[in-house]
């Protein structure tokens, strides 16, 4: 039942230490293999994956690099799927990382937030880890329609019946969801 958080990140060989997650550290894909093997071997079955890029000048005002198909999440996709067949892959679906003003949506010029520019780019975002071969998106942004608009997403694209979407409030409630922040 336990699915195993990994904070990815674009910096290829890096395992930055969290110090809010004892034992816990955002990893860049040289090192996801070798920290997931003993793992597996031990019977892990499910993974939820967070990118956190910390390279300069890769955050900008849509979260372009959070579905970018060289980007930390659908790398980490691709690279489990390749070493790990059978572990299930969950993504975390949010742009607040991958934005300059850190916010999960589109803003306008005056600062608030356009909601459907959001929820269109969020569905993207989730549409291309399905695409990428991740089997749950569950996004945490709190955009008004984005489940529809992610489902819709889906739908079009054919993976509907193959890709699960998990509710926010299924990740929130649990009572170790506060040290994602820092995550």
């Amino acid at each position: 039942m336990l699915i195993y958080p990994l904070f990815i990140t674009d910096e290829p060989d890096a395992e930055i230490t969290i110090n809010s997650l004892p034992g816990q550290k955002r990893w860049g894909l040289n090192k996801l293999v070798p920290f997931l093997t003993p793992l597996v071997q031990k019977g892990l079955r499910s993974v939820i994956l967070f990118g956190v890029p910390v390279a300069p000048n890769v955050k900008d005002s849509t979260g372009s690099r959070a579905d970018d198909p060289s980007g930390p999440v659908i790398g980490a996709i691709k690279l489990i799927k390749q070493h790990f067949p059978e572990i299930f892959i969950v993504t975390d679906v949010c742009l607040c990382e991958f934005t300059d003003h850190g916010h999960c949506g589109i803003l306008r010029e005056d600062g608030t937030l356009e909601n459907a520019l959001s929820v269109k780019r969020i569905s993207e975002v989730a549409v291309n880890y399905a695409k990428a071969g991740a089997h749950c998106v569950a996004p945490s942004d709190m955009m008004d329609g984005r489940i529809k608009g992610i489902k819709n997403g889906l739908i079009e694209a054919g993976l509907a019946h193959k890709v699960l979407l998990m509710s926010y409030a299924a990740k929130f409630s649990g009572c170790l969801y506060g040290p994602f922040r820092e995550g």
